[in-house]
């Protein structure tokens, strides 16, 4: 019973700090802009900090195992995102008429379609040693294996991708 309890309490634990190591991340970057330097970099140690709390609890957890059944975990992920989740979300932003709201979840589930793709791309190359390039859009999160002239999503110029 306890051991049912403590993996419980550990992704619990995943879920938090995963959840604080963004967060920070946004607060970083807000005040990034705001020309607070000291506080931008204090939250980008602390987000660092959170990723190893949550690197740590999924680990003894025991959720990471082998690449293959990563991948397949990340297929079964971002699937149940774009086929379910999302569209759940949507539903509820356009019955209250949250127009931002909307466009966040759209965005989000055409790009994890696409992840849902890659990774299954990835899964069935998983022996292939040619080195990929990734390329993410900044705005939407879509991931493209090319630069392209615009972003098929979000349509975001090809240029402000970022090469993974």
């Amino acid at each position: 019973m306890e051991e049912q309890k403590t993996l419980k309490n550990l992704m619990d634990g995943f879920a938090g700090e995963s959840q604080a190591n963004r967060k920070y991340l946004a607060y970083a970057k807000k005040a990034k802009a705001e020309g607070n330097t000291n506080a931008a970099k204090l939250f980008i140690a602390a987000s660092d900090a959170e990723a190893i709390h949550a690197q740590k609890h999924l680990e003894v957890a025991g959720k990471i195992k082998t690449t293959t059944d990563n991948l397949k975990d990340a297929v079964a992920g971002e699937t149940y995102e774009f086929e379910s989740m999302y569209p759940e979300f949507l539903k509820a932003a356009e019955a209250e008429g949250n127009k931002a709201a909307i466009n966040s979840f759209t965005y989000a589930m055409k790009a994890e379609e696409v992840h849902a793709k890659l990774y299954k791309d990835a899964l069935e190359n998983i022996n292939n040693t040619e080195e990929v390039f990734y390329y993410l859009c900044p705005i939407c999160g879509n991931i493209e294996k090319a630069v392209p002239d615009k972003c098929p999503i979000c349509n975001v110029p090809g240029s402000k991708f970022i090469k993974y």
